[in-house]
C-alpha cells in the first residue's frame, strides 16, 4: 500500500512549517528559487508567520503544501501577477526527495493551476532556470510549454529562465485535494 498524499491550502498559523519547506528546499536546490538559503536562515519568524497568514487568506496569492501520511512534504506558490496582464503563476516547487516518486509535485502543480483557474485563469505560467534540467522536464511532462519569454535571473545575471505556460480548463476552487 502506498502512502496517501494530501495538498491543503496554507493555514494562517502555518509560519513555522512554511520556513521549514522553504529552507528544506533552498537547501537541496539553491539554484532553483529567487531567494537564498541564507536569507531564509536569517529572516525573523515573524515573516514567514505573515507570509502564511496572508496566503491563508489571499485571493491573489496562496501557498499549497503536500503532505505524505499527514507530514508536510512539498510546496508550491500559486498567484495572480500585479500587473495588468494580470497572469497567473506557479512557482516555488519543491518536493522532499524522498517521496518524489510519489507524483507530490504533479498534485502540487494540478492544485495550485485548479486555484487559480477557479479565480477565471485560462493560462498558468511557470519561470524556470534553464540549469534546472529536471524541473524543465518535469512542467513539459504536465503539458507546460515554452511562450518564447526568457530572461536573466536577478540573484544570477550569468544565468536565465525561459517562461512556460499550460492552458487549462476552468475548474472548480481546489482548496484540498487527495491522492492515495
Amino acid at each position: 500500500m502506498s502512502p496517501s498524499l494530501t495538498v491543503r491550502r496554507i493555514a494562517a498559523d502555518q509560519g513555522a512549517v512554511f520556513r521549514e519547506l522553504r529552507t528544506a528546499s533552498l537547501r537541496e536546490a539553491p539554484y532553483a528559487f529567487g531567494d537564498t538559503l541564507e536569507e531564509a536562515l536569517s529572516a525573523d519568524a515573524s515573516t514567514f508567520e505573515e507570509t502564511a497568514a496572508r496566503h491563508a487568506t489571499s485571493a491573489a496569492s496562496t501557498s499549497f503544501i503536500l503532505y505524505t501520511e499527514g507530514h508536510p512534504a512539498g510546496l508550491i506558490g500559486a498567484c495572480f501577477e500585479d500587473a495588468p496582464s494580470h497572469r497567473a503563476f506557479v512557482s516555488e516547487l519543491w518536493v522532499a526527495p524522498a517521496v518524489r516518486h510519489l507524483r507530490g509535485g504533479e498534485l502540487l502543480v494540478n492544485t495550485a493551476s485548479g486555484w487559480l483557474a477557479g479565480s477565471g485563469a485560462t493560462e498558468i505560467y511557470a519561470w524556470i532556470a534553464d540549469e534546472n534540467r529536471n524541473a524543465m522536464r518535469f512542467y513539459e511532462r504536465l503539458g507546460f510549454g515554452p511562450t518564447g519569454e526568457h530572461e536573466r535571473i536577478a540573484r544570477a545575471p550569468d544565468q536565465f529562465q525561459t517562461l512556460l505556460v499550460r492552458h487549462v480548463p476552468q475548474l472548480q476552487d481546489a482548496d484540498e485535494t487527495t491522492h492515495e
